[in-house]
């Protein structure tokens, strides 16, 4: 019986030290994101965007050529996952296959410290009540 107890009070105990070291674990440090919302940094606003846009663009469309009716709104803070960061909404149709056309698509590029970070294919909330005005170097794309 005593050998059972001593098992028991040998759990319980690393049990404890686990419990313990999990809960001054979570506070050593704040989580990344928390850190991240923080960093004022994070939110440059972007300066060379309709550049970084065009580079990002030929590993994004399958064709990047023959796009038509592109348009592009000025860099804006927006809430992305929770926390605010530039986004640079964009308008276009592209080629799905040969002389076809996808349809005119509406997309979001982020930007994380000044540099765009990616794309949101899903960017209604982001891109609502955004001014856009033509893009015609998105058009003038080649591979």
């Amino acid at each position: 019986m005593r050998g059972g107890l001593q098992r028991v009070f040998s759990l319980f105990v690393g049990l404890l030290f686990v419990a313990g070291a999990g809960a001054l674990g979570g506070c050593s440090h704040s989580s990344p994101s928390a850190e991240t919302a923080e960093n004022s940094e994070i939110n440059t606003p972007p300066t060379d965007y309709k550049r970084e846009i065009l580079a990002a663009m030929h590993a994004y469309l399958n064709d990047p050529t023959g796009i038509r009716d592109a348009e592009i709104a000025p860099p804006a803070l927006k809430t992305v996952g929770g926390y605010p960061h530039y986004v640079v909404c964009l308008r276009f149709n592209a080629r799905k296959r040969g002389t076809d056309y996808a349809g005119v698509k509406e997309i979001a590029a982020v930007f994380l410290v000044g540099r765009f970070d990616r794309f949101l294919d899903k960017a209604q909330e982001q891109c609502a009540g955004a001014s856009f005005a033509p893009f015609p170097e998105l058009q003038k794309l080649a591979r």
